[in-house]
């Protein structure tokens, strides 16, 4: 009888510089994440399927789409809702739960490729590349979507890593997130319009202890430095350990999640720091939502380190 076959299918691990990371077939899932042998990330196990979004790519959308309804073009899109009432909302994407083509280069880095074909609530065609590459400066992720259909598509672009700044739980963390807005969320998880972060409870713009502050928001205005990158981290001061996530331009937005409505063996046990290309909702408010034109690509580059 053969061995039976991974719930996130076939795996692909990198090592490099102390660092190393598992692929899945499955979503182009990053289910783990390591740094001599310290977890940098709150992934889920081999015998499991990828548990609160844990690693997963969301393409061609991140986080939730309000009813799964958006007008594009002058035309009317109807999304399958994946996030059942009471939220009723099209949630994280298209692409977490297919199989992606995996294609591992020199035991450091791993390729996946997808495509995305047209289906209803979103009739474009998307050529997709995920490359996960590990070295001496950590885990750099390059994701490219290029539209291979022969109208105009609707895109943004998200990723879903937990990260763990230390032991216990998130509450004795410290959080670093250097921006100037955020948006408050309504109870179906949609935001409001953003606000500065100034004398707010969601300014983290200096490491601030996050204690019993409950985070499911998106950040924007973010600091960059002469790279045009924006850093977040989570640090255990106590254990002297800390956790940095960059994001490149094309990130214009972060959503933080301390992840109080998962189940009891992950809620406040990781930070999810999710770098978007653009806020919830963007199919429908338009803001910074790429528009793709037929044979246009869009890269995006981010990252995680320990130090």
């Amino acid at each position: 009888m053969p061995e039976p076959l991974a719930p996130s299918g076939r795996q692909v691990s990198v090592r490099c510089g102390g660092y190393a990371a598992t692929v899945t077939e499955v979503g182009a899932t990053l289910r783990s994440l390591s740094y001599d042998g310290r977890p940098l990330l709150h992934g889920f196990d081999l015998d499991q399927m990828a548990a609160a979004g844990a690693g997963q790519l969301l393409l061609p959308w991140p986080n939730r789409i309000e009813d799964g309804q958006y007008e594009f073009q002058g035309r009317s899109h109807q999304l399958a809702l994946s996030e059942p009432p009471p939220k009723h909302n099209a949630m994280h994407g298209l692409v977490r739960w297919l199989p992606w083509q995996l294609r591992p280069s020199g035991g450091d880095q791993v390729t996946a490729t997808l495509v995305l074909h047209p289906q209803p609530g979103y009739p474009f065609t998307l050529a997709l590349s995920v490359t996960y590459a590990v070295g001496d400066d950590g885990l750099r992720v390059r994701v490219r979507a290029t539209n291979s259909g022969a109208e105009l598509a609707p895109y943004g672009h998200g990723m879903h890593p937990y990260l763990i700044g230390g032991e216990g739980v998130v509450d004795d963390w410290d959080l670093t997130i250097p921006a100037t807005a955020v948006c408050r969320v309504d109870e179906r998880g949609l935001p409001e319009p953003a606000e500065p972060v100034a004398d707010t409870r969601y300014d983290f713009g200096s490491p601030r202890r996050i204690g019993e502050i409950r985070l499911d928001n998106p950040f924007t205005g973010l600091s960059r430095d002469e790279t045009g990158r924006a850093t977040v981290r989570v640090r255990d001061a106590t254990a002297g350990s800390t956790v940095e996530l960059w994001m490149d331009r094309s990130y214009r937005w972060v959503q933080a999640f301390t992840g109080d409505t998962l189940p009891p063996d992950r809620a406040r046990r990781a930070v999810a720091l999710e770098p978007m290309t653009c806020p919830p909702n963007a199919f429908r408010s338009g803001t910074d939502l790429v528009r793709l034109d037929p044979g246009a690509s869009h890269l995006a580059e981010w990252g995680v380190r320990a130090r």
